[in-house]
């Protein structure tokens, strides 16, 4: 009931406003920034979406029609090339003429540098990283060697030649400069977002525009209400220790008050050494860790072995929506589905 209620007024807007041009081929990097600008398309269009749920955006190799989506796209939006450095260089190569979107760049996104040093230290929740400066941050990232899989000849699965770990930064060696771009994890982010993916559409489509702005309108009118839903949903549990495998979560942290106490940063690809686990062990019961949040890439077995042995639960986060539906609904389920993983196993 709540989830056909907070979008029905965007169907609405956007069937009263359907109209004869044609709409512009969209592309989305991200489930969760293909939601955002499915929101403002409404039944207008629906935009394409590269990176798959469950797949790993920071190296990602095309499907052909992927490659395809991109060809034709007058418009690509993307969080920005610290999260998928690899699609530059693609867009460049395939939608040349494409506008290029780079949601961090959006003014006034609040943007938080990297938490060097996060496994299981005080994190400092200092906000002079809010706000947008000019300074794009992108250095010290390092190369991806991608491949665009335009084979026509291969089979679509094939071709994806992903490992699906998801969203592990460990197996990436990833320099921590310039900004954390999880950014999509603030629903003020989000709101912003709104209206810049609008923006672009309607200057692409000014037949539609205001179908584009109505429907961001109410897209902002939903994603504000949902910040005061999780805001009160959390109230019960705020002040509880928790730990994370992979320090992603920052910009929900601060939107919402309830920060980690650290990260693990452990590698899905091996299991830690008897050392490390007596040393997360120490750091769980000198702290009271009550949680600690995987996320679905991670091997259930290195979760168990890691806190054998504390008073710890266990519980699982994501930030992509790896096991939801791409679409409108998928970014309120994502916000909503982080506030109940934390309430569920704090409370």
């Amino acid at each position: 009931m709540r989830k056909s209620m907070i979008f029905g007024t965007v169907s609405v807007l956007a069937l009263a406003g359907t109209a004869e041009a044609e709409v512009p081929a969209v592309v989305a990097d991200i489930p969760p920034v293909h939601s955002l600008v499915a929101m403002v398309m409404g039944d207008l269009g629906t935009p394409d979406l590269l990176v798959q749920p469950g797949a790993s955006p920071h190296g990602y190799s095309l499907r052909p029609s992927e490659a395809r989506a991109l060809d034709r796209a007058r418009a690509v939006f993307w969080i920005g090339e610290s999260l998928t450095p690899w699609l530059e260089s693609a867009v460049g190569a395939l939608a040349g003429d494409a506008r290029l979107v780079e949601l961090m760049d959006v003014e006034g996104t609040t943007r938080l540098g990297f938490r060097d040093g996060a496994t299981f230290e005080a994190h400092d929740h200092d906000h002079a990283g809010h706000g947008h400066d000019d300074g794009h941050g992108h250095a010290g990232h390092d190369a991806h060697d991608h491949e665009e899989g335009h084979d026509e000849d291969l089979d679509e699965d094939q071709a994806q030649k992903d490992d699906h770990d998801g969203h592990d930064h460990a197996d990436h060696g990833q320099d921590h400069h310039g900004h954390d771009p999880h950014a999509w994890l603030d629903p003020q982010n989000a709101t912003l977002w709104l209206d810049a993916i609008a923006t672009e559409l309607s200057g692409l489509d000014p037949e539609n525009a205001a179908v584009y702005r109505a429907n961001a309108e109410a897209g902002k009118q939903s994603l504000n209400a949902l910040t005061t839903e999780i805001t009160a949903r959390l109230d019960p549990v705020r002040g509880g220790n928790f730990v994370v495998f992979h320090d992603a979560y920052q910009y929900f942290e601060t939107r919402f008050d309830i920060p980690a106490a650290g990260s693990i940063t452990l590698s899905d690809a091996s299991d830690p050494s008897p050392a490390r686990i007596e040393e997360i062990h120490a750091k769980v019961q000198d702290l009271g860790i009550a949680c600690a949040f995987t996320e679905p890439q991670f091997n259930p077995d290195l979760v168990r072995t890691v806190f054998q042995g504390t008073e710890a639960t266990t519980g699982v986060m994501d930030p992509l929506g790896a096991d939801l539906s791409p679409g409108a609904e998928l970014y309120p389920q994502l916000i909503r589905n982080l506030a109940e993983s934390l309430v569920s196993c704090l409370e």
